[in-house]
Parts: C-alpha cells; sequence; structure tokens
C-alpha cells in the first residue's frame, strides 16, 4: 500500500460524493483521476486490504431490519455450521469469538417479519439454536481508522 492508497482509504472513511460523477469528484482532492481511484479501490478489494467497499444503511427506514444473532457451535463443527449459515442471503457477516457463544451474525431482511421466519429456517438447516438480540437502541459513533 502506498501515499495515494492510505489516502483514499482515510478520506473514504469520511464520507463518499453523492452527485453524477462520485468516484470523479471523490479523486479530485487526491490529486488522481476518477479511473485511477476506481483501479485502486478495485485493487485494494482484490488483495483483500479492503473487504468491502460500500454504503451503510439504515435499513429500518427502508422498511427492512437488521438483528444481531449469536449460536454456541461445538469446535469441530463451526466451519460447516458457518458455510451453511453463510448460504442465506440474509447474512451480511459471520463472526468467531472466544465464548460460550461462539458464532455471531449480523442477519439484514427485506421486512421486520421475515427476522424470526430467518432465524427458524437456520435453525432447521444447522440443527443449532439462533439466539436472537435485536437492537433496542441506536449510537452513532463515528468510527474512523486512521492508515
Amino acid at each position: 500500500m502506498d501515499e495515494i492508497d492510505r489516502s483514499i482509504i482515510n478520506q473514504l472513511q469520511r464520507g463518499f460524493p453523492i452527485c453524477e460523477r462520485p468516484y470523479e469528484e471523490a479523486a479530485k482532492p487526491l490529486g488522481i483521476t476518477e479511473a485511477e481511484l476506481i483501479g485502486r479501490i478495485e485493487s485494494l478489494l482484490e488483495d483483500k486490504t479492503l473487504t468491502r467497499f460500500g454504503p451503510m444503511y439504515q435499513i429500518e427506514k427502508a422498511g427492512g431490519a437488521f438483528t444481531l444473532a449469536a449460536m454456541t457451535i461445538p469446535e469441530d463443527e463451526f466451519d460447516k455450521v458457518a458455510d451453511q449459515v453463510n448460504q442465506f442471503p440474509e447474512i451480511a457477516h459471520n463472526y468467531e469469538r472466544a465464548h460460550k457463544l461462539n458464532m455471531w451474525f449480523v442477519l439484514g431482511t427485506e421486512n421486520p417479519n421475515e427476522i424470526a421466519t430467518t432465524i427458524k429456517r437456520i435453525e432447521k438447516e444447522t440443527g443449532y439454536k439462533v439466539y436472537n438480540m435485536p437492537k433496542l437502541e441506536e449510537f452513532y459513533v463515528g468510527l474512523y481508522f486512521p492508515v
């Protein structure tokens, strides 16, 4: 990663223009072209420096829902169950924790009623209980990782 890549990551964490040519606008303060910005973002994704590049939505404002869920999975079954859970298009991301509830994932649906239905489908597919931990209150943190 060079200085331009660092600048791209630092700048784009703070926001992305909403306009007809957002990449062109975002490239200007970096002193690069729109094509170079797009190419560098693609390279950062391809080499896994970035795992995701895209907007964060408040799904509830669009009529949908997110929830945090967890499961207790035996160590020897973890990878198999993670693959099963990740096959559901409603799963945003899935990660392991050193805790009795060792598999955690975010589940997003187009409407709030689908959360319970999807949890039941995951339980049926995996054979393990899913603990639903819906958001009770939202806080804006303004997370930023300087590179």
